[in-house]
């Protein structure tokens, strides 16, 4: 008599499918982190480049057409501002590198939840860009420069900036697979820089001529850098913080979609 066994495969334990996905998710954040490690001097650049422009126009320009009071109270917010509209090009790149290389078709080619790369580069550019407000707000105290808020006032202002970074980094990724090729990098930055500088960032709308004031008024960067300002104050003013809120939600609900949209598409 022959005795039959049968073998059973135990099946792994089931996860939820949002488990799944803040796995795969953290796994391209490591990747972006690791980058770090071997690419430091693209990094250092990124975080003293704002640096050299605080200095540049705190002490060889200085003054500020318009500005009263400490010309440094004034410039820091719009710096900040400056350095999270900045970054777009860094996350532009990134992913157009990615794209070229084929590393994204490869990573789409696994079993890995749809969307985690970009998560992934997301979460990182965001920690880099903490880690850059960190860096300029610690030289500008070194300089003098004091917040005169409370703590959550403190916060808040850090939050607003980190929500302007936020929907920069899904316009530049957005870009980046449109464009498809670093060489156009290029045109991203012609573009980026004058409306970075047709702002708030370090000089009054009231000192420029009316229809150049309009313009800098409407300027999504003018108005995180005008309610940053008043929530370093010693008297924040409400009224400046939620045009700071509804500008980069605006953006994400436009260019958010958009980017998801296009990332669905790639190699079909």
């Amino acid at each position: 008599m022959t005795t039959t066994t049968a073998m059973t495969t135990a099946a792994p334990p089931r996860t939820g499918v949002g488990a799944y996905a803040l796995a795969d998710s953290w796994t391209m954040t490591r990747r972006e982190l690791a980058h770090w490690a071997r690419q430091p001097v693209q990094l250092v650049v990124g975080l003293v480049f704002p640096v050299m422009l605080l200095l540049m126009f705190g002490y060889l320009v200085g003054g500020g057409r318009g500005v009263r009071g400490d010309y440094l109270d004034y410039l820091l917010p719009g710096m900040l501002a400056l350095t999270m509209a900045f970054g777009l090009e860094g996350t532009m790149l990134a992913v157009t590198q990615d794209l070229n290389k084929g590393v994204i078709d490869r990573f789409r080619s696994m079993p890995m939840t749809n969307g985690a790369v970009l998560v992934g580069r997301s979460v990182a550019d965001m920690l880099q860009s903490a880690v850059g407000l960190a860096v300029v707000i610690a030289v500008a105290f070194a300089l003098g420069w004091r917040a005169h808020g409370g703590p959550g006032a403190f916060l808040g202002a850090v939050g607003l900036l980190l929500l302007l970074r936020f929907a920069m980094l899904w316009i530049g990724i957005h870009l980046a697979m449109v464009a498809g090729k670093p060489e156009l990098l290029t045109a991203v930055q012609i573009l980026v820089w004058p409306v970075g500088f047709l702002s708030n960032a370090f000089a009054t709308p009231t000192s420029m001529p009316a229809w150049l004031g309009t313009a800098v008024e409407w300027n999504p960067l003018s108005h995180t850098a005008t309610a940053t300002r008043s929530l370093f104050s010693a008297s924040p003013d409400t009224a400046h913080i939620w045009p700071a809120i509804i500008w980069p939600l605006a953006l994400l609900a436009v260019f958010f979609p958009l980017a998801v949209r296009r990332f669905g598409r790639l190699s079909k």
